[in-house]
């Protein structure tokens, strides 16, 4: 992108105050915000409201320069609180998130299982995890991708029609960002 893709403005917000208002609007005991790059700038981007918010929280992944996603997953989920059932994982860079899908997904959730959002046969974001599945994910090796771990464990996966799209859309370009905001 050229440049950090959750600072970018995104209506009144920033890309990831936009991914956290929606969140906040969702039946969730706790949000943990996994920074890498530009932690500092990444927290001080969010406005007051958001950094307010009952259950928001701060981790910083150590390994986020390998450029895979799966040491934040692994962050995030070291870092939970022992009483919740299962971590829901949100991509910051999908602005277009829906309370609707992340009621679906929470809905769906069984013990053991890895739920997946799909919609048209495509898998998506956000993915539930069981509590039952975290230690298989923290034992994974850093360069490893979850999305291998559910292709071997097919068995854990549960998988949520949705009617949008938008769990398949991300910005990993700045034509992806214009389709969004525009």
């Amino acid at each position: 992108m050229g440049t950090n893709k959750l600072l970018l403005p995104f209506g009144e917000r920033t890309v990831l105050g936009q991914v956290i208002a929606v969140l906040q609007d969702c039946p969730l005991d706790e949000i943990v915000v996994v920074t890498g790059h530009e932690g500092e700038h990444v927290r001080a981007s969010l406005d007051r409201q958001a950094l307010h918010h009952r259950g928001l929280r701060f981790v910083h992944n150590p390994h986020y320069a390998t450029g895979e996603m799966l040491s934040s997953v692994q962050a995030g989920l070291a870092a939970m609180h022992g009483d919740c059932d299962a971590a829901l994982i949100v991509l910051s860079d999908q602005p277009r998130i829906e309370r609707r899908v992340v009621e679906q997904v929470i809905a769906a959730h069984k013990p053991g299982a890895v739920v997946v959002p799909s919609f048209d046969r495509r898998s998506g974001h956000p993915i539930l995890i069981d509590r039952e599945r975290w230690a298989d994910v923290l034992a994974l090796p850093l360069g490893a991708n979850l999305r291998e771990v559910l292709r071997a464990h097919a068995d854990w996966v549960c998988y949520v029609n949705v009617e949008t799209e938008t769990i398949l859309r991300d910005m990993d370009t700045p034509e992806d960002y214009e389709r969004m905001v525009g």
